[in-house]
């Protein structure tokens, strides 16, 4: 009886023994489960969809295009002196002035009169008395608007002015058909200047508008004046037009209203919002001003 159960407990426990083989192989099988567990540990196996990527991507270069914004907000405006009777809207914008108050200066000059002094630049526009004080010491009245009162309209071309009495006044023509001759024959237009002109004319395909007059280096408003007053625009010129919803950034850079920041904020805002329909759109556009908008959409393809 001994025996039997003696021979029981030893073949019950030759199922425990493993050979040398044997036992190297679980403890091969234990060390695998165990860097299994390591590497899953460490290693992130989830996959990423293309989605998020490319998300990412626009996330990253907003980033950067709002880095760049807020570091040119935070440079500080050169002040020059100017003439306040012809600020524009992109410049009283960023001297601080209210879209209220570059309207009633725009308004009080329509009607051919010039404001001549500090006092009496506020009390059309109505700016504040914080914001006057650090315009004033900047503003610069010519002699002919120093002489004038803001409360009587001002005739500009006067045939009886000195300041016109040294060239001879033209008769209204198509800005568009001027001449190198035409254009020198008002006072303070040289050779220099009259060819800056028409090269201008000439990239852009002519002129839409004489407000366009700005945009040429080196015209004080004084000259400007007197263009609008001896040219116009008559019908508008034949010119081709830029496919604003289509050109890459390099073609809209060989369009004169178009810079290379401004025309990569064109092909931005059409990644993100799909084709520009209308000069509503261009305002919405970053860099676009509302000034030119209106100018700019005529030259171009919707």
């Amino acid at each position: 009886m001994i025996s039997l159960k003696a021979m029981n407990i030893k073949k019950n426990k030759s199922y425990f023994q493993f050979s040398k083989e044997q036992q190297r192989g679980i403890l091969g099988l234990f060390l695998i489960i165990i860097a299994i567990q390591v590497v899953s540990f460490f290693v992130n196996f989830k996959t990423t969809p293309k989605a998020n990527l490319e998300e990412q991507k626009w996330l990253a270069l907003n980033s950067e295009i709002n880095a760049l914004e807020n570091q040119q907000n935070h440079q500080l405006v050169k002040m020059y002196p100017f003439n306040p009777n012809f600020i524009t809207d992109y410049k009283g914008y960023k001297l601080g002035m209210s879209v209220a108050e570059l309207d009633k200066l725009h308004a009080f000059r329509k009607e051919n009169k010039y404001v001549n002094s500090a006092e009496g630049f506020q009390a059309v526009t109505g700016v504040s008395d914080s914001l006057l004080a650090v315009l004033s010491p900047y503003f610069k009245f010519p002699d002919w608007v120093k002489n004038k009162t803001t409360s009587k309209s001002v005739t500009f071309l006067n045939k009886n002015s000195a300041y016109f009495s040294k060239k001879e006044k033209l008769v209204v023509k198509d800005i568009n058909q001027a001449t190198q001759e035409d254009l020198i024959k008002i006072n303070g237009i040289g050779e220099a200047i009259s060819k800056r002109i028409l090269k201008f004319k000439e990239s852009l395909g002519g002129f839409v508008s004489m407000e366009q007059m700005k945009d040429v280096w080196g015209l004080s408003p004084e000259v400007i004046e007197q263009l609008n007053s001896n040219f116009k625009v008559g019908a508008l010129p034949n010119f081709k037009k830029v496919d604003i919803n289509n050109a890459s950034v390099k073609e809209l850079t060989q369009f004169p209203y178009f810079k290379y920041n401004l025309a990569r904020e064109i092909v931005i805002y059409r990644s993100m919002n799909g084709d520009i329909k209308n000069a509503d759109d261009l305002v919405k556009i970053k860099g676009m001003t509302l000034e030119n908008a209106n100018i700019i959409a005529l030259y171009l393809d919707f």
